[in-house]
């Protein structure tokens, strides 16, 4: 009885698949409310229609970067355990940029292994924004800009200067 009662006891630590939407979904809601009362500098995210799960964002580009003047879109995807997972984050605007490929995924570690339920969209998107300013070539997600970053920083600000002004700002 017993050990029987210890093997039905895995259930209780288990959430069904509604819980953990249920879960999510207030956790979103709660983000939603607290970046439109506290947005982060530069950024803006909502919901795309009623789909609290998929949002859109909008990150202008730094001032400090080759990327000024230009405006971003960005995409949320929320999953149905958020936020024990990541968000998948992706840019929707073609980027020059070593953490960032041709199709908008991003190379970086708080979307990844350093993820944490503390963090929040807010920070994510800072997050992106900071990665814009200060690509990191060390992690890179496109090989040949990280070299062209690292032996030719004058040729890649002209590259990503140019595709700013090409996808960016039209």
């Amino acid at each position: 009885m017993f050990m029987s009662f210890l093997l039905n006891s895995n259930c209780f630590c288990r959430l069904d698949s509604n819980q953990n939407l249920e879960m999510a979904s207030k956790r979103i809601q709660k983000e939603l409310k607290d970046l439109q009362k506290d947005p982060p500098a530069s950024c803006s995210a909502g919901p795309v229609g009623e789909d609290m799960f998929h949002w859109q964002a909008t990150i202008m580009g730094p001032s400090e970067s080759p990327f000024s003047g230009g405006v971003f879109l960005v995409s949320i995807n929320f999953p149905p355990d958020y936020p024990f997972k990541p968000p998948k984050v992706s840019f929707r605007t073609k980027v020059f940029h070593p953490n960032i490929n041709s199709n908008g995924s991003i190379c970086l570690d708080i979307l990844k292994e350093q993820w944490s339920p503390a963090l929040t969209i807010s920070k994510v998107l800072l997050s992106v924004c900071s990665l814009l300013t200060d690509p990191n070539p060390d992690d890179p997600l496109v090989p040949e800009i990280a070299h062209m970053y690292k032996n030719q920083r004058d040729r890649y600000e002209t590259t990503a200067r140019s595709w700013t002004q090409k996808y960016a700002m039209g």
